[in-house]
């Protein structure tokens, strides 16, 4: 091996075996510098020279220039092919993954109404319609009159009950879109427009509710039926007046008060349930409330001012007959049931203090007819069927009355006091089998023995065979006359 080619070892030392080339010359006369020694860093002294077989300095550590090698790979941003990786998830229905692709893809392109079209079909299908609507509307921004973003889009209109801006959506389609497509959305539409229409000419709300049920078999799964048709169903109910259906009433108004507590048409609703329930101070509450959350309410006032109306003719009514004055009772009563005929429970009442009334004045038979119509308002009204079974008592007709509260025990075995109404009727039943000596002197049931006495004498001198010689039907009404005053002078008898 030569000199001249360096082994491994040599790698990084100075060659000395070549020679250094010759520098340039000093210039006559000038100095040369001193010559520097070399410290060995202990002591001062020059070090010796190195020795041509010492081991080599390794060289400084380097770091590679070319770092490619430990680059992390960075995750693609393509948005198609998110959007492929949706449609994949969204063919094997699973939505939730689909969305959040197409989600991606959209945030890579924002731009892009594909992707927000594809995600919206994937809100629908996970039943999420709100969402859906959302990026149906940006979709048909980014690319307006696209048809198969406006077929998208009506579909979610009609799922959430919003027929009419789904039939406006699908006029903008062209070609125009089929009578199949918009079906839904036209039939949901003309359902509605029953339902109104019912309610204003005052139909059942039987059919108001048929109508509504069928407008909202187009809505999405779990979709809220919208405010304005809960209003018109929660009206239906209360049209119909009974006990479920003022439960079904009530739970439409409290469903739409827990969304908005302060939704005035709500509050109206729920107070004239309250109304119809005979809740009277509650439901003032109510009319008064939603006159605080909108002072022009119109219809919250109507009311407020309907029942404190009804609420006071009520109180008078009362007070006349607490005061016996029962004529006028009847009265004010009358005037009352007039204030709001559809109240069915406030005027089974009324119809039921009325026959009160009318039982005291000895009007029997309008006493029963009142009970009766009172029944018909409310059928569970255990007051008005016993005030019924008195009339027909008091107006001599205690087989009936028996019958009547018998069947009253029958349906309400608890009912305070029944059997004791029951008792007293049949004894009257018995007592009235006998002769009515009471009637004989034409006298009332609740006679004093005064009255007793001076309608015996009157009758006895009139009767007497002396001044009918010879007539024998009055002598026989003379001794009736005087078994009824014998009998009834009985303080045994009863």
């Amino acid at each position: 091996m030569s000199a001249s080619s360096p082994t491994p070892m040599d790698t990084g030392r100075d060659q000395t075996a070549s020679p250094s080339p010759a520098g340039p010359q000093p210039l006559p006369n000038s100095v040369s510098p001193p010559q520097k020694t070399q410290a060995n860093g202990i002591n001062g002294s020059s070090s010796p020279p190195p020795q041509d077989d010492a081991p080599p300095r390794p060289p400084p550590h380097r770091v590679p220039t070319n770092s490619s090698a430990h680059e992390v790979p960075q995750p693609t941003t393509d948005p198609e092919a998110f959007k492929a990786a949706g449609n994949k998830f969204f063919k094997a229905k699973e939505y939730g993954k689909a969305i959040g692709e197409y989600s991606k893809a959209i945030e890579a392109d924002p731009s892009s109404a594909t992707y927000r079209s594809n995600r919206a079909a994937a809100y629908i299908s996970a039943n999420k319609y709100a969402e859906a609507l959302e990026d149906a509307k940006v979709a048909d921004e980014l690319d307006p009159n696209n048809p198969k973003i406006l077929h998208r889009l009506a579909r979610v209109y009609t799922s959430l009950g919003r027929q009419q801006e789904a039939i406006e959506t699908y006029d903008r389609i062209q070609p125009p879109a089929s009578l199949k497509d918009k079906a839904p959305a036209i039939s949901m539409l003309q359902h509605i427009k029953q339902a109104e229409a019912a309610a204003r000419e005052g139909s059942s709300g039987s059919m108001i509710i048929h109508a509504l049920d069928q407008a909202e078999k187009g809505l999405g799964t779990g979709v809220t039926r919208p405010r304005k048709w809960a209003l018109l169903r929660g009206e239906a109910y209360l049209k119909m007046g009974n006990v479920n259906a003022l439960g079904e009433a009530q739970n439409v108004a409290m469903s739409l008060l827990r969304q908005n507590s302060q939704d005035p048409e709500a509050l109206v609703l729920r107070g004239r349930i309250l109304f119809a329930q005979g809740e009277n101070d509650k439901a003032i509450n109510h009319f008064r409330t939603a006159l605080n959350c909108d002072p022009d309410f119109k219809e919250a006032l109507k009311w407020l001012r309907l029942v404190q109306k009804l609420d006071r003719m009520k109180e008078e009514g009362n007070a006349h007959f607490k005061a016996c004055r029962y004529q006028q009772a009847v009265d004010v009563y009358s005037e009352a049931l007039k204030v709001d005929p559809t109240n069915k429970m406030t005027n089974s009442k009324i119809l039921h203090n009325r026959a009160l009334s009318e039982i005291h004045l000895k009007k029997y038979s309008e006493a029963i007819k009142d009970a009766e119509k009172a029944l018909e308002l409310d059928p569970s009204y255990t007051k008005a069927r016993k005030t019924k079974a008195k009339a027909l008592g008091e107006s001599g007709n205690w087989e009936e009355a028996v019958q009547e509260f018998k069947a009253i025990a029958e349906a309400n075995p608890s009912e305070p006091g029944i059997a004791k109404e029951i008792r007293n009727a049949e004894l009257e039943l018995k007592k009235s089998k006998r002769k009515d000596y009471y009637k004989i002197l034409d006298v009332e049931k609740d006679a004093s023995d005064n009255d007793i006495k001076k309608a015996y004498r009157k009758l006895a001198i009139v009767h007497h065979p002396d001044k009918n010689p010879g007539d024998v039907a009055a002598a026989e009404r003379f001794k009736d006359i005087a078994e009824a005053y014998e009998t009834l002078s009985d303080a045994q008898y009863v």
